[in-house]
Parts: C-alpha cells; sequence; structure tokens
C-alpha cells in the first residue's frame, strides 16, 4: 500500500489537482488515511473525505476519534451525515452521541432510520460504562434443534452485518442464552448433527448493568472473542467483542492515569480542550491538597526552637519528605495496578501490605545506610546523620504501609482505588514524615 505524506497532500488540495488526490487516497489503507486528515485543516479534510467511496469513507470515519467524527458530521449535508451514522456500528454509534451535546444528539437521531434511531436510543438508556452501553446487537443467534447445516446457512444469510461470525450463540424460544457455538465447531461438524451437540453449555456472561471493566475482565481471563451481555431476565440482548475492550481498557487506563495524576480525567483530546479547561481540572484536588499540605507547615513551625538550636537538621527536610512521597506512590501504583488487572484480589489486603512494608523495611534500611555516610560528610554531625537515617528508615516503611493500603481501604469503600493519587500519597507522607523526623530528632538529641 502506498502512503501520502502531509506535504504533497497540501500541495494537491492547493493545486486542485483531486483527481491524484483521489487515486493517492484509494492507495491507502483506511488508518492511514485517518492519521493523515486528522492532520489537516477543517475545509482540506471534507474535501478529501468527499472523494473517498463509501466503503472506504466509512472506514476511514470509524478510525477517526470523537471531535474530529463530530467536526466532520456538523461541515456535512444531512443526507451525507445519514448514511454515515447509518454505517457505523450500533455501539461506536452509540460512543459518538455521547460525546457531542444533546441539542446535537437530536439532529443526528433523527437522520437515522427508525430502525437503527430505535436501536441507538436502547443503547443510550443503559447507564453510562455499563456493559448495555458498550454493546452491539448484532450476532448470530441459533436454536438448539437445529442441524449444523440449517446453522451454517443462517450464519451465510446473517454474515453481512453481525460484527463476528466466529462465535454463536444458542438460545431458547424465549431467547435464553443456552451456551455457545463456534464457526469452527460448526465447520467441523457433520451437517446432520444438531447445534446441541457441538453447544458449549454454561458460557461465561455479563449483565446490562454490569460495569464495562467486569465485561472486559471476564473476556480477557477467559480468552473470549466476545463476551454475551444478557438482561435482567438473562436474556441476550446484545456482546461485547474484542475490539471493544480495547477501546474500554485505552480509556479506563487514561481515566486511571488521569486520577493517580489528581486530575480529574477527560476523554477529548488534549489539544482539543480548553486551556482554562484544564486548569479548572486540576485546580480543584491542588487547592485541596495545599489547604491540607499546610499542616507540615504548621509542624515546622512548631520546632522553631529546635530549628534553632541545631539549624542543619533543615536541610534534610526536603530529603525525607520526598522520598516517603516516592516511596509511597511506588507501591500505590503497584497495588492499583494489580487490582485493575486482577491480579492482587481484596482477600489478600493483609499479605499485600505485610509484602510491601518489608520491601519498605528493607528500602529504608538500604537508603538509611546510604544518607548516613552522606549527611555526615555534609554537616560532619554523627548525632544528625543518625536521626536523619533511622527517620529515612521509618518514613520508608511508612511510605510503603499507606500507599499500600490506601488502595484497599477505598475498594472497601466502593471508591475507585486509582483516586489514591500520587499527590495525595505525597501530602500524607509529607505531613508524617516531618512528624516523624522532629519526633526523632527530639529523642535522639535530647539524650
Amino acid at each position: 500500500m502506498e502512503t501520502l505524506d502531509q506535504e504533497t497532500f497540501q500541495e494537491l488540495i492547493e493545486s486542485r489537482n483531486l483527481t491524484a488526490l483521489h487515486e493517492r487516497l484509494m492507495s491507502m489503507e483506511a488508518l492511514d488515511v485517518a492519521i493523515l486528515l486528522e492532520s489537516a485543516s477543517e475545509e482540506q479534510m471534507a474535501v478529501a473525505f468527499r472523494l473517498l467511496p463509501k466503503a472506504l469513507a466509512v472506514e476511514v470515519f470509524d478510525d477517526f476519534d470523537g471531535p474530529t467524527q463530530h467536526r466532520l458530521l456538523e461541515s456535512m449535508a444531512n443526507r451525507t451525515a445519514g448514511q454515515l451514522l447509518e454505517a457505523m456500528s450500533p455501539d461506536d454509534r452509540t460512543e459518538l452521541l455521547e460525546e457531542v451535546p444533546a441539542s446535537v444528539t437530536r439532529r443526528l437521531l433523527g437522520l437515522l432510520s427508525p430502525e437503527q434511531r430505535q436501536v441507538t436510543l436502547q443503547l443510550l438508556g443503559y447507564e453510562e460504562n455499563s456493559a448495555g452501553r458498550e454493546m452491539t446487537p448484532y450476532f448470530v443467534d441459533l436454536r438448539s434443534n437445529m442441524t449444523v447445516a440449517q446453522a451454517m446457512e443462517r450464519i451465510r444469510t446473517l454474515a453481512i452485518d453481525r460484527e463476528t461470525i466466529y462465535e454463536c450463540y444458542v438460545i431458547d424460544p424465549r431467547r435464553r442464552l443456552e451456551g455457545t457455538v463456534s464457526l469452527k465447531q460448526l465447520v467441523l461438524a457433520r451437517p446432520e448433527m444438531t447445534v446441541a451437540d457441538v453447544t458449549e453449555p454454561n458460557p461465561r456472561k455479563v449483565f446490562t448493568h454490569s460495569d464495562r471493566e467486569e465485561a472486559a475482565m471476564v473476556l480477557r481471563e477467559n480468552r473470549l472473542l466476545a463476551v454475551p451481555v444478557v438482561d435482567s431476565e438473562e436474556r441476550l440482548v446484545g456482546i461485547i467483542t474484542q475490539d471493544d475492550v480495547a477501546d474500554i481498557m485505552e480509556e479506563e487506563v487514561t481515566e486511571d492515569i488521569y486520577r493517580f495524576g489528581a486530575v480529574q480525567g477527560t476523554e477529548r483530546s488534549y489539544f482539543t480542550t480548553r486551556v482554562f479547561n484544564v486548569v479548572r481540572r486540576r485546580i480543584s484536588w491542588l487547592l485541596l491538597l495545599l489547604v491540607v499540605n499546610t499542616a507540615t507547615a504548621s509542624i515546622i513551625a512548631g520546632q522553631e526552637q529546635l530549628l534553632a538550636e541545631v539549624v542543619l537538621l533543615a536541610a534534610f527536610i526536603p530529603l525525607l519528605i520526598g522520598t516517603g512521597g516516592n516511596i509511597g506512590s511506588q507501591s500505590a501504583t503497584v497495588v492499583i495496578r494489580g487490582l485493575a488487572t486482577g491480579e492482587i484480589r481484596p482477600r489478600r489486603a493483609l499479605s499485600i501490605i505485610g509484602r510491601e512494608v518489608s520491601v519498605g523495611l528493607l528500602l529504608g534500611v538500604t537508603l538509611g545506610v546510604a544518607v548516613l555516610a552522606w549527611s555526615f560528610w555534609l554537616g560532619r554531625d554523627s548525632e544528625v546523620s543518625l536521626v536523619v537515617a533511622l527517620t529515612l528508615v521509618a518514613v520508608a516503611t511508612m511510605a510503603t504501609a499507606v500507599g499500600s493500603a490506601l488502595p484497599f481501604v477505598f475498594r472497601l469503600s466502593r471508591v475507585d482505588p486509582a483516586l489514591v493519587s500520587a499527590p495525595l500519597v505525597s501530602t500524607i507522607m509529607d505531613i508524617s514524615g516531618v512528624g516523624v523526623y522532629f519526633g526523632v530528632a527530639r529523642l535522639l538529641l535530647s539524650m
């Protein structure tokens, strides 16, 4: 496949050599076209997009991010926009309509056929971030009393507009899920056999109200091609496929990273978000942590006499609180990641915390020995060096305890563990680290 660089694209657009541009775009993969057009101006993107044949245009449109899809739809005539929306899979269409203002959603819904509008409204009716909102209602359903030959004929009939045909779902007359059967099993079976003969009973499934992360975990852990979604009466209403899970995991990881950095997450692109909105999403946590951090200032101010007597103590405050925050954030990161992937289970909380405390103690001793020599070389004061070293051991141990315990506490409280942000752990360790430091200093220096 050929590629088209941005410079050549600009030349073809500016010279209005649309025939050559059409030929070059036709020779490219859909994803490459999408990347190229996203970097162009809105006018250039609209011109180039109109040159694409319908099949390629639909693929390219699917590869655009949400804001780009919205802008492109706004520049199109209603008929063209409606055709694109009709060609989208129901779950991708629902995701797009989630991101646009309500007035735009109403306009775009009006462009759909009655059948597709009903499907879209049904998906939009499920709770946000639920499995029901992420599923597609287009799957291959079979009956257990069908012969394999009849099942293959049904697959051929439905295949054109189904999300996947490699996994089929066996339902009863009330549409309750009985089992699954793969296309491979049907191909290998004799034509006169029944679907019941090759059905895998009791498949893993999720409910429409289940969290989408749970659906992603079920699909990943069981290595499924798709996970069936059932309603409260266990009737099969949709499936979530591998590509949907990839999108879900990307969004969830992005959200967790934002939260761990104490930033209110946004699904919009960084470059399409206004500076004021970026500031607004960051300022709330920072103001809260600023207020909490005044406790550190109060502790230091209360040790004025001790600091006046041993001025060298002040030099090591940044080292201690910085190290405590770093070690605590490392522990929190490990535990949050483990809880998110399922590698760590809440019932093992005590053993995980104990393990992290052991790690913290060893880190503290190792760093304490290093800082003992360095602080003595810096200040030539053996007592202060010993205070710094012992405090570092205590702070490292406390930091791993706090960093590993907080995610479990949040999970127990039914709060997303990712809210245990690095700034939160650092703030807690700032306050406790300074308190321990001066406590050890008063104890040893008064002897």
